[in-house]
């Protein structure tokens, strides 16, 4: 299994268009500890021919066009991507969809919930239901995506899509088919993608064990990180992200989950971890993580 990374960042990329913050003035300046990343997405393949977008995020074109494995080969128009796996229902996830509206076969699976968002909105029929596949996934329930890969989407602690909320009070956190992981195995390689999870349950725990490649939200470093730096009032639970720093965090809850390769991504432009030379970053790579950079790829 082959798996390249088209984006690591959170929603807004980095730099984020209007931040003005350090972090973004010296990506959008080009300095080389500070790498610029577009919004969080993954291709993987079993073959190295076929390919399966993880998530369309609003920067796919651009993706695209960065990665020569997913370019066109021939004829007049073709693409190698056979089809899209959706996690979730919120912009940085399905934006990127509209990208992919030249009439192009591929199959789009998702559980009901999030096909039941996409059919609400009359723009996403620009992708033709006669041309592009609307699979419907259940939860637990593993199913090829080619030859060489079976997928299976499962729950993950989190809550609807900030354009979803309604009401004065904060959304509960749900475990069900509102957010979702993805389980890609290929042979005995075992590759998990959870870009968004609001919390630790043993339940996931057991599930992600073992795991040869994980790909885990990276979103803050700390709970409280946009409102201190005064960006705005929701700490990162009430936006459904774990941090991955305290004792509730990422690292502290993987101490003991043994995983072949751990890579956060999904990385606000506001967490230091973005920064190669910051303090934050050494202990995040102590703790035997990666941060995801643009273009990095693996092999299972």
């Amino acid at each position: 299994m082959r798996i390249i990374t088209l984006g690591a960042a959170a929603g807004g990329g980095f730099p984020q268009w209007n931040s003005h913050g350090a972090g973004c003035r010296r990506a959008r300046a080009g300095d080389p500890a500070a790498l610029a990343r577009t919004q969080a997405s993954i291709a993987v393949s079993g073959d190295g021919e076929g390919w399966f977008i993880i998530n369309a995020s609003p920067d796919l074109r651009q993706q695209i066009n960065a990665t020569p494995a997913l370019h066109p080969r021939q004829g007049l128009r073709h693409s190698p991507i056979g089809g899209v796996v959706l996690t979730g229902g919120d912009v940085d996830v399905i934006a990127g969809l509209l990208t992919l509206r030249e009439r192009q076969a591929f199959a789009l699976h998702a559980t009901s919930r999030i096909h039941a968002v996409l059919d609400a909105n009359p723009i996403f029929e620009v992708l033709a239901r006669d041309v592009v596949a609307r699979p419907v996934q259940a939860l637990d329930r593993p199913f090829a995506l080619d030859k060489h890969l079976i997928a299976n989407l499962f729950a993950v602690p989190g809550k609807v899509p900030l354009y979803l909320e309604s009401g004065v009070e904060p959304p509960p956190i749900v475990v069900d088919d509102t957010t979702v992981g993805l389980e890609i195995t290929a042979g005995s390689k075992r590759l998990v993608y959870i870009p968004g999870c609001a919390a630790m349950t043993p339940e996931l725990k057991a599930r992600i064990a073992g795991a040869d490649l994980l790909f885990f939200d990276g979103t803050l470093w700390r709970d409280d990180e946009m409102v201190a730096a005064g960006l705005g009032p929701k700490t990162g639970l009430r936006m459904g992200h774990m941090s991955l720093s305290g004792p509730e965090g990422t690292m502290a809850a993987f101490s003991d989950v043994p995983v072949g390769q751990k890579v956060a991504l999904h990385i606000n432009n506001s967490n230091p971890v973005l920064l190669a030379d910051s303090a934050e970053r050494a202990t995040i790579e102590a703790a035997g993580w990666r941060v995801a950079e643009d273009g990095m790829e693996f092999t299972l």
